[in-house]
């Protein structure tokens, strides 16, 4: 089944790492101010995968370091002793929302520590700004950045092809960057810092999707789409000489420097009317090897051609697997076996149906051997088998007839790489995972290889709503591409998505406050209906009956008790409904294309907003009113909800930076609003358990606030706010939907646009005030505990995270932490405090927000640092003149 990937920032903007990651730093190298008022520890409600991932880098130097790229849910390294991938864009904030797209990924195989993204989500309208390169001495722990004078598209058409990024394997501060929209192709020759045109390279590229396309978005010249070095052709220090280029042009795809860059030519007597998706070199053999396609991709191609050309005598080889007449797809997944460099393996991407396909050679293209094949046809054979019982959602619940089957082996199948130093090991992407096996060399002995998804870590949904019920399973999603889950266990993957029916996109989900058995969910869909209903919390679906017109979900709501719904779906205006769907009514007085919400407590109260105006229902639906509230923003970049508990009671977030923008709050069911002080924006709101002592229900936003962008908690109705992420943890975009735990104090489940649901428990157990600050001059009192964790280690160096805990009976008013380093380890960053080493000593501050910690309460700071010879842990720490216990 196709896949796409939603626009979900882009219609946020049309219309407006794990724990202890530290922030991206500026150009200059200096953090931005990290803000939090109180620890939290944050985590994704596991799905693992769920998006397309376009590229899979192995360095070539260093077992077992990988790195893989997402088009708009950032870039992951592998962790081998876990076999997981770690975030490694987090940090990226709000205003750089499209630094979470990833065009390309380089790993130096001279100095492993470095790594590069070359990051920017779109490079039409929909994405403001400019693209960048980053760069990273710590393998993604902490990055630079360089901004560039034109924008990258991590989500664009073409996205899998590349890699445009590559690093000299033998002068590492010389790299290459491709560049889309015709802007060339580019150079550094101080390890990424900065950046210049090569202005004698002869071809900017000239293919577009769909030159017709008034959005910019499949209009756009692909460009430079790869960069491949013959590292033969240097030695250590010196720049490579020969240089392999592929070019967006179907008569003119591939060209060559043989003089490290200085001159450029088309490579004569290449094949033409294709585009080359990837050029692999296998430098052992002196061969070029090329992976052709009709069209850019990742969705589309009908037909392709592999090529090789051998670098000493210029021969073109056609080493198609298949006879041109007989594909239906293009290639582009393709890689090289570097401990058997004559074992050649490419995938046939856009074959939709039945399957993708993988071919493999290991006589350098003389003949090939096929993943699966047809015994009479439908039924086939194949050389695999899929185990997925780690993410049983992959098979979408589906039952379809031969030869599809279920799980596929995949679709978008644009990266795909044999680990360099592990024949048996091969990791490809999908539109909706990353599979991979250990013993592909079965392949060749007649057995079978087992594919397994290969992913945990990496999530990639992008989150349209979210609901954490009062009772039944904690969590509720709508997602794009796989439509949604239902979560009874946050660190464990559902078994399966949503279905009957199983929408592409989910909208819109709601339940009954006072029934949360009933459960309506809405989406898209391109046959059958639009809208669903669950009468045990979302375990079991059936499907309802759209209205006339309806083209799309559009959001919806279910009456307090679940008696009735109010449905706003794209294609038609605001219907209602008794009973479960079967049949739909005009709502009159609201128009077409509001956002609709229930009243909490009176199951006949409805609420709707569109264009600057808030509207009310009081008899189910049927009727609304217009409220004459004034100054709510004026665009419909916005998102409410109702109390639970408390008729009337309404939050409203949203607004635009060229007028209205904040968050207000209704007493009076919208009658009147009163804007909350101090919220400069605000684009969610959500709602959960009271703290400790209060009398309101605890309010989530993604808001800015004092200066700051943020996820903020307020215990007290808004009339103070706590910020609860900090600048390692912003995960670009989350104006789509916040909640909290009615259950849990302190948790709050969190929307990003290509990371997942994010959530965030508080190590205040017992709940608080709203403010932070603090003093400075430490003078805390009573027992103290630390627990020293190393969260990442490589050769020279090594991340850790401290957690600092008030196990007295009084509050500090601030706190300086002193230990000693056992091994001669120097820290290199510290973030979450300040920090001062002499010799093995080292002494951390807090800064002015975390200075106050209550008793029972912590707070936690995180650093990279190098070592040597042995990476030993601190076994003694001292609070001014307090020993703290170790754990």
């Amino acid at each position: 089944m196709r896949r796409t990937r939603i626009l979900t920032a882009v219609l946020a903007l049309a219309a407006g790492l794990i724990a202890g990651s530290p922030p991206v730093l500026a150009a200059d190298g200096a953090p931005r101010p990290a803000l939090a008022a109180e620890s939290y520890t944050w985590k994704n409600a596991r799905i693992d995968g769920g998006g397309f991932v376009p590229g899979i880098v192995f360095n070539r130097k260093e077992k077992n370091l990988a790195y893989a790229r997402t088009d708009i849910g950032g870039a992951y390294r592998w962790q081998q002793a876990s076999r997981t991938w770690t975030p490694l864009l987090d940090s990226v904030g709000w205003a750089d929302w499209g630094h979470t797209g990833v065009v390309s990924l380089a790993s130096d195989s001279v100095d492993p520590n470095k790594v590069y993204a070359a990051v920017g989500t779109y490079t039409n309208s929909w994405d403001p700004g400019n693209g960048a390169v980053l760069r990273s001495a710590d393998r993604g722990a902490s990055w630079q950045k360089t901004d560039l004078p034109f924008k990258l598209g991590g989500n664009m058409p073409g996205r899998g092809m590349g890699e445009r990024l590559a690093v000299d394997p033998n002068r590492n501060s010389v790299l290459y960057l491709g560049a889309p929209s015709g802007k060339g192709l580019w150079r550094s020759t101080d390890s990424g810092v900065t950046w210049s045109q090569v202005t004698n390279f002869p071809n900017v590229g000239n293919y577009q999707q769909d030159p017709t396309d008034t959005s910019g978005y499949a209009s756009d010249n692909q460009g430079i789409v790869w960069v491949t070095f013959d590292e033969s052709t240097g030695t250590s220090g010196t720049a490579t000489k020969t240089v392999y280029v592929g070019v967006a042009d179907k008569d003119n795809a591939v060209y060559r420097s043989t003089d490290a860059g200085a001159t450029w030519t088309r490579l004569a007597g290449q094949p033409t009317g294709y585009l080359a998706h990837k050029g692999v070199l296998d430098s052992v053999n002196g061969y070029l090897y090329l992976a052709y396609s009709d069209k850019g991709g990742p969705y589309d191609g009908g037909k392709g051609r592999l090529w090789r050309y051998t670098t000493a005598t210029g021969t073109w080889t056609d080493i198609s697997p298949v006879a041109e007449a007989d594909t239906y797809y293009g290639f582009s997944g393709l890689t090289v076996d570097r401990q058997k460099p004559g074992t050649v393996m490419a995938t046939t991407y856009s074959s939709w149906w039945p399957d993708t396909q993988i071919f493999r050679s290991t006589d350098s293209g003389g003949t090939w051997t096929k993943a699966w094949d047809y015994t009479s046809y439908p039924n086939r054979e194949n050389r695999f088998t899929m185990d997925v019982s780690s993410s049983p959602w992959l098979t979408w619940g589906a039952n379809p007839s031969p030869p599809e089957q279920t799980p596929k082996l995949g679709w978008m199948t644009e990266a795909l790489e044999i680990d360099p130093f592990d024949s048996a090991r091969m990791m490809y992407g999908t539109g909706a995972t990353i599979y991979g096996t250990e013993n592909l060399t079965a392949w060749d002995s007649g057995g079978r290889f087992t594919v397994r998804p290969m992913v945990q870590g990496l999530e990639e949904t992008a989150v349209n709503d979210l609901a954490s019920p009062p009772s039944g399973a904690p969590l509720l999603s709508a997602l794009g591409d796989i439509g949604g889950f239902r979560h009874t266990d946050l660190t464990k993957v559902p078994s399966m998505m949503f279905t009957s029916p199983n929408f592409t996109t989910t909208t819109s989900l709601d339940y009954a406050e006072t029934n949360p058995n009933t459960v309506v969910r809405v989406g898209d869909l391109d046959t059958g209906p639009h809208v669903a209903f669950s009468t045990d919390n979302g375990a079991n679906w059936f499907a309802g009956t759209d209205p006339s017109g309806v083209s799309g979900g559009g959001t919806v709501a279910a009456a307090a008790d679940g008696s009735r719904f109010v449905w706003s779906p794209a294609g038609t205006g605001v219907q209602y409904t008794t009973g479960f769907g079967s049949s739909w009514q005009a709502s009159s007085g609201i128009p077409s294309g509001a956002v609709v919400e229930s009243d909490r407590v009176d199951p006949k109260t409805f609420y709707g907003f569109k264009s600057g105006r808030f509207y009310v229902s009081s008899d189910g639906g049927a009727t609304f009113t217009g409220s004459a509230a004034t100054g709510l923003p004026a665009g419909d970049s916005v998102r409410f909800k109702a109390l639970p508990g408390t008729k009337g009671d309404v939050w409203l977030a949203g607004g635009a930076s060229d007028g209205a923008y904040g968050l207000w709050h209704s007493t009076d069911s919208g009658a009147t609003f009163t804007r909350s002080a101090g919220v400069e924006q605000a684009d969610t709101i959500g709602f959960g358990k009271a703290a400790a002592g209060a009398s309101y229900q605890t309010l989530y936003t993604s808001a800015k606030i004092a200066g700051v962008r943020g996820i903020f908690r307020s215990t007290d109705k808004g009339a103070s706010w706590t910020r609860v992420n900090d600048d390692a943890h912003q995960w670009g975009w989350t104006g789509a939907a916040i909640t909290g735990d009615p259950r849990v104090y302190g948790r709050v489940y969190v929307s990003t646009n290509g990371r997942g649901v994010v959530y965030g428990d508080t190590s205040d157990t017992g709940g608080g005030g709203g403010g932070g600050g603090g003093g400075t001059d430490p003078a805390p009192s009573g027992a103290c505990a630390v627990t020293y964790t190393i969260t990442n280690q490589w050769s020279g160096g090594f991340q850790a995270d401290v957690r600092l805990t008030n196990t007295g009976t009084g509050a500090w008013s601030g706190w300086s932490l002193g230990w000693s380093f056992p091994g001669g380890q120097t820290v290199s960053q510290l973030w979450n405090a300040d920090y001062t080493q002499s010799g093995a000593a080292v002494t951390a501050r807090n800064v002015g927000w975390n200075g106050n910690v209550a008793a029972g309460s912590s707070v936690a700071f995180g650093f990279t640092g190098t070592w040597s010879g042995t990476n030993g842990k601190p076994t003694a720490f001292r609070l001014g003149d307090q020993s703290c216990a170790v754990g």
